[in-house]
């Protein structure tokens, strides 16, 4: 059965939040950044809810670094600039430990967060984390269960997801221009860990003419994507190749009728493939003027 490209009927989620909820700054540029995007510029009030600030992601391996935490969040800013991000809520759990420390209090956060901003939808981590990432797992099952809590009430979840072997041409354009996997980090992962056992998306979402602000977005992680990464290598035609359209899974047993990434529209006007993608100092002057608001998260 052929997965359904959204229609172009979403102008009703103009001037309505929408929910991401995500574990560590990055995971909103690289799960979904285009989505983000294209909701920002239909007029949503995107709001992403950040787990940890990420303090144990430096390249050497998982040492906690409070500076890093620091930096990160200042990476997330940025990023969330190019996005259209209208809010962070920045919570303050331990990085790494997503699944076992403060279950009850994530839960608690999510909740009040469903509950303060009533969203037309909440998009998070699916089951398999997108490459079986512990920490995106925890996202996963903690979203899942508040959203459950709140039964007929409920707004939308949607899972993000990638097919099997969506990453492996990138990974080989990479190679082919001289590019070597690092022994540690994010690109020390084998490419097709992405998607291993996935659930195959159940609504698909055409994203190609903001799939430069995705990459811009990306490359603002500067600790967790280093330099002459595989992303920072794609060329505008690739970038859209590979990257134009992003994945998603309807929960199962959604309560609610609204149907807001099914009604997602498709229709745009395409940027040229020569065109230049953004650079991530474009990022800063953005980060100024956009009056993106990193709210800390409280353990009230």
């Amino acid at each position: 059965m052929p997965v359904p490209h959204a229609s172009d009927s979403a102008t009703s989620l103009a001037g309505r939040p929408v929910l991401a909820v995500f574990a560590h700054p990055d995971d909103e540029s690289l799960a979904c950044g285009g989505t983000l995007a294209r909701l920002s510029d239909l007029g949503a009030r995107v709001i992403l809810l950040c787990a940890t600030r990420g303090e144990r992601g430096g390249a050497t391996g998982p040492i906690k670094d409070e500076g890093l935490g620091v930096v990160r969040v200042g990476e997330l800013t940025e990023a969330a600039a190019l996005l259209g991000i209208r809010d962070i809520i920045l919570m303050d759990h331990p990085d790494g430990e997503l699944r076992w420390e403060d279950v009850p209090l994530l839960h608690a956060e999510i909740v009040a967060a469903v509950r303060r901003y009533a969203p037309a939808c909440v998009i998070t981590f699916g089951a398999d984390g997108l490459y079986w990432h512990v920490d995106h797992i925890g996202v996963h099952e903690r979203t899942t269960t508040a959203l459950r809590s709140l039964g007929q009430a409920a707004p939308p979840l949607y899972y993000v997801t990638m097919p099997r072997g969506m990453m492996r041409p990138i990974w080989e354009a990479a190679i082919a221009r001289g590019w070597a996997a690092p022994p540690k980090g994010f690109w020390s992962l084998v490419p097709d860990a992405f998607g291993l056992n996935a659930e195959p998306p159940t609504v698909v979402v055409d994203v190609a003419p903001w799939v430069a602000r995705k990459v811009a977005a990306i490359r603002c992680h500067r600790t967790q994507m280093g330099t002459g990464h595989p992303f920072d290598q794609l060329s505008p035609a690739e970038a859209e190749r590979w990257l134009g359209i992003e994945h998603f899974h309807r929960a199962p047993n959604d309560p609610s009728p609204l149907q807001p990434l099914e009604d997602l529209g498709a229709a745009s006007v395409r940027p040229t493939r020569d065109q230049a993608l953004p650079t991530t100092e474009d990022a800063v002057p953005l980060a100024r003027a956009s009056g993106v608001v990193a709210t800390p998260g409280t353990r009230d």
